[in-house]
């Protein structure tokens, strides 16, 4: 995906095409609470966070209009993750 997005944001950058990439974490969707995120598997994973709160949806779609926005302007040809992680 990396590579892709860097080739996309070259060749549509002349047309004022900005190209990049979310790449979310383990979204806490309600399917993921229901059928993965057992309190064990939590524990384990908020060890490995920066951030102590699990990712909700909102904070992805939240990356998303930030970077579809006049305020990404000159942001192109990256990822941008959503991930609250350390490792």
């Amino acid at each position: 995906m990396h590579g892709l997005t860097r080739t996309m944001a070259r060749d549509l950058g002349d047309h004022r095409i900005r190209v990049n990439t979310a790449v979310p974490g383990w979204i806490m969707t309600e399917r993921q609470k229901e059928l993965w995120a057992t309190p064990e598997a939590l524990e384990k994973h908020r060890d490995r966070q920066c951030l102590p709160d699990l990712i909700e949806p909102v904070y992805v779609a939240r990356m998303v209009v930030f970077l579809a926005s006049d305020d990404a302007a000159m942001c192109s040809a990256n990822n941008y993750m959503v991930e609250a992680r350390s490792i």
